[in-house]
């Protein structure tokens, strides 16, 4: 049987996706810097959020499917089925990584 993490309040849950440590000019950011990079990930749930929200229009900006970047200091990490995830308030990650439309040439 499977088991699913339901997260609540205003926490989620993301699954990390692998650190892309090549930069697009070729260099090898080497592991063990002083400070990590922001890792990504992919949000698998979201909670409802906080009981107050609902009364001053507020939802939950991220929701299954986005791919979001977070600190290395984020949340706690669980395992859930031999799966690592992550689990943080969603005031903890610094944004979701969307496709930019083209910019045309100057």
């Amino acid at each position: 049987m499977r088991h699913e993490l339901r997260p609540l309040f205003d926490r989620v849950v993301i699954k990390e996706l692998d650190p892309d440590r090549v930069r697009r000019s070729g260099l090898l950011v080497p592991p063990g810097n002083d400070e990590p990079p922001p890792q990504h990930g992919i949000v698998l749930s979201v909670g409802p959020g906080l009981d107050w929200w609902e009364q001053v229009g507020i939802k939950m900006p991220v929701g299954p499917g986005d791919h979001v970047v977070f600190p290395a200091s984020a949340g706690a990490w669980v395992e859930v089925d031999e799966e690592r995830l992550l689990v943080c308030r969603v005031g903890e990650l610094l944004g979701i990584l969307e496709l930019a439309p083209e910019r045309p040439a100057a």
